[in-house]
């Protein structure tokens, strides 16, 4: 065990948010601490752990967490994901991380996967001192994804965000629907590769539930990282996969090419492949990588 890894918790607009950091043995970069947050109703541990252990084998600090309503984090309802929220969530998470003892003016790297991808080009786009982002598989425009899930279901999806409002206002309770199904099945995601693909990085034991408020749909609709790219003037590795059904490749590769300083591959996978396996192991190597040069 060549790094350490310690429970911290910050504050997020009033409600603490839980998060993890590794500390390597010997660091690479002290200025250059990696900060982590995962996907649509998904927790640290589903999955991420694997690429911060990596990451701190290679002597960077970093910092994994939860956005507030998910994980370890607290909030009500439960796994509410709101762009909104998760952006205030990073820019909690990067205040905290900037005045750690020994971390203070650091200059972080943004990962991002999935949803979380989105927010990294976001959070860089408004932050300075951003030294690098990488997002993989990042969601990084509505249209894109609308049309890439079919305009019935973003109908059904809009319906139930509605209900779900209309809900909460009225008793403060909320209206969920779940988080992944298979096709056919109404969910937040229910592509072919979504339900057996997101289950394989829920950790055995957990006791997530595969529910989530519907007003996450508002949240997706207005939701563009894409518009935001060309402001990320920082080195970025944009990660795309050639068979995703949730990320829209072209969307993706846009995104990449309104980058000043973006480099962008593609991987021969859909949407959840490079959390496990080989191609874990072809996409850790992309990052790798592309860190080792940041910091020569």
């Amino acid at each position: 065990m060549c790094f350490t890894r310690e429970n911290h918790q910050f504050d997020s607009h009033g409600l603490t948010c839980a998060a993890w950091l590794y500390r390597p043995e010997q660091e690479v970069d002290r200025e250059q601490v990696i900060i982590m947050a995962h996907g649509v109703a998904a927790e640290k541990s589903f999955g991420l752990p694997a690429f911060a252990e990596r990451f701190a084998a290679l002597g960077f600090t970093v910092f994994l967490f939860d956005y507030r309503n998910l994980g370890d984090s607290e909030g009500e309802p439960r796994n509410w994901v709101s762009h909104w929220r998760h952006a205030q969530d990073w820019d909690s998470a990067i205040n905290y991380v900037r005045r750690l003892p020994g971390l203070e003016g650091t200059k972080p790297i943004l990962w991002g996967s999935s949803f979380g991808g989105g927010h990294v080009i976001s959070a860089a786009a408004r932050h300075d001192g951003i030294s690098a982002v990488v997002a993989q598989v990042p969601f990084v425009d509505n249209v894109a994804s609308v049309f890439a899930v079919g305009l019935l279901h973003a109908t059904k999806g809009l319906a139930a965000a509605l209900l779900d409002v209309g809900l909460y206002l009225l008793t403060g309770r909320s209206f969920t629907v779940p988080v992944v199904g298979r096709p056919g099945q109404f969910a937040a995601m229910n592509t072919a590769e979504s339900y057996d693909g997101y289950m394989r990085i829920v950790p055995e034991g957990s006791n997530w539930r595969n529910r989530l408020p519907a007003r996450f749909f508002l949240s997706i609709g207005v939701f563009s990282p894409l518009r935001r790219a060309a402001r990320v003037t920082c080195p970025a590795l944009i990660i795309a996969g050639k068979d995703d059904s949730l990320s829209p490749l072209a969307a993706v590769k846009k995104t990449a090419e309104r980058m000043p300083q973006s480099r962008y591959v593609e991987m021969a996978c859909n949407h959840f492949q490079p959390y496990v396996g080989e191609y874990f192991e072809e996409n850790i190597r992309h990052q790798i990588r592309f860190l080792k040069e940041l910091a020569q």
